[in-house]
């Protein structure tokens, strides 16, 4: 399975994501995003790809998302693509490409849904949380409510 991720090393659900992918035996393309960022082009590819928004990759935390006004609602799709162009760290991540879809893996297990399903072993995050249990089922966070 042919796998890419748009990776920023320093992030820990980013770290998390490519260590699942490799868990299931894969190695992904890995692209430091910061370092090789993708064309405007291939960014809004992706967005399509995800079946969201551009909006919905956006990144706020740790980038200049506020100074440049990122948050109003009126800018468009293009004005968007022109601030990641032009700020990559605005792209959040990671956003992980594969046969399957096209998926921004915030939690980093949504990775899975990319990911062949048999045969999974027991995985733990950095932090210690449980995403596969010792018998090869997904666990599911609780859902908050």
């Amino acid at each position: 399975m042919d796998i890419v991720i748009y990776h920023n090393p320093a992030c820990g659900t980013s770290r998390n994501t490519l260590a699942l992918i490799r868990h299931v035996g894969i190695e992904p393309h890995v692209i430091d995003y910061l370092k090789t960022p993708p064309s405007r082009a291939l960014v809004a590819q992706m967005v399509e790809r995800t079946g969201g928004s551009v909006r919905d990759i956006l990144r706020e935390k740790g980038t200049p998302y506020a100074e440049l006004g990122l948050g109003d609602p009126g800018l468009s799709d293009d004005q968007l693509l022109d601030a990641i162009e032009a700020h990559p760290i605005l792209m959040n991540r990671p956003i992980v490409v594969s046969p399957r879809g096209v998926k921004l893996c915030r939690p980093s297990e949504a990775v899975l849904d990319l990911l062949p399903q048999e045969g999974l072993k027991p995985f733990t995050k950095e932090d210690g949380e449980v995403v596969i249990d010792a018998d090869g089922r997904r666990v599911r966070a609780p859902v908050a409510g």
